[in-house]
């Protein structure tokens, strides 16, 4: 196995081309193209990544060429293949594209050619160098498996294209340096939203879960907990409204479920479970709070790979 020493670097190494083929990471190794054997993402949050292999181990990534959507490191177990927890900013690879993102730092995009294998997928026809990109944008989202996963926007640079840093957490005052602005939001990775529009549904519920009908007390004067779902996710990618139509009050399990996809509610407002393809209940609803099914229909949408 190559030796991972090599310094982080940015940019096109002297004597690669765009276009270049290489058989193995032992070869993008000693050119400089990539540090990392075995690993996807080159870099460390101190300095950001300089390179990325795209070796078709995510389901939910989409390569059109000059625009790429990468999913990130973590959370997949190496002997099957499959997803078993959720993904993280504060993963090593993931925090450095983010900090590449905001400092503005190129990326060089590796392409894996002749993907094959079920659980551990290699590149059966070796490797090509497609050029420099930047991260444009990040989120968080539940990808396809059904686990948080991190996502990011590349863009192909063009030549004499300038890369301007970009502010990547917009709580963060304008006096902190854009680094340190970038560290301190993968350190909190988590988005907090309690709107007016949440806690009027979970009111009119009486903070009883629409799913399942359990109340959980959790005070000697009755005080009940609940979660507001939205039912098209909001924020990056998705763009849901935060409007009552777009929000259920569900207990906390059935809200990781729903937002996972392992629920799915029915033009009539059945909710079935995708997993076993059972029945669970019909969603239980209450004079002035209107459920939107276009909102439905989209969340559906959403986990088609999970409908019969």
């Amino acid at each position: 196995m190559p030796s991972e020493s090599k310094q982080v670097t940015f940019g096109t190494p002297d004597g690669v081309a765009e276009g270049d083929w290489f058989k193995g990471h032992q070869d993008l190794h000693k050119i400089g193209l990539h540090r990392f054997s075995g690993r996807g993402i080159s870099g460390t949050t101190k300095t950001g990544a300089d390179s990325i292999v795209l070796s078709g181990g995510y389901i939910d990534d989409c390569d059109e060429g000059d625009t790429i959507k990468y999913t990130g490191e973590g959370g997949r177990d190496r002997e099957t293949g499959r997803m078993t927890s959720d993904q993280t900013l504060i993963d090593e690879g993931n925090a450095a594209l983010v900090v590449s993102q905001a400092l503005g730092h190129p990326v060089r995009v590796i392409e894996g050619l002749d993907i094959r294998g079920k659980t551990r997928r290699r590149a059966m026809g070796g490797y090509r160098y497609r050029g420099l990109y930047r991260v444009a944008d990040h989120w968080m989202t539940f990808g396809q498996e059904g686990f948080l996963i991190c996502q990011f926007q590349l863009l192909k640079i063009t030549p004499g294209q300038n890369i301007a840093p970009q502010p990547v957490d917009p709580a963060a005052d304008n006096e902190t340096d854009l680094e340190e602005q970038a560290r301190r939001y993968i350190k909190q990775n988590r988005l907090v939203r309690d709107s007016k529009a949440a806690r009027n549904v979970k009111n009119l519920h009486n903070n009883t879960c629409q799913i399942c009908e359990n109340r959980l007390l959790v005070s000697l004067g009755g005080d009940a907990y609940s979660e507001a779902a939205h039912i098209q996710a909001v924020g990056k990618p998705h763009f849901g409204r935060d409007v009552p139509e777009n929000i259920l009050c569900l207990c906390p399990n059935c809200h990781a479920r729903f937002d996972r996809g392992a629920l799915l509610i029915s033009d009539s407002f059945e909710v079935i479970d995708s997993i076993t393809q059972n029945f669970i209940s019909e969603l239980k609803r209450v004079q002035g709070h209107q459920v939107g099914i276009e909102f439905i229909r989209r969340h559906r949408a959403r986990w088609g790979n999970r409908l019969p």
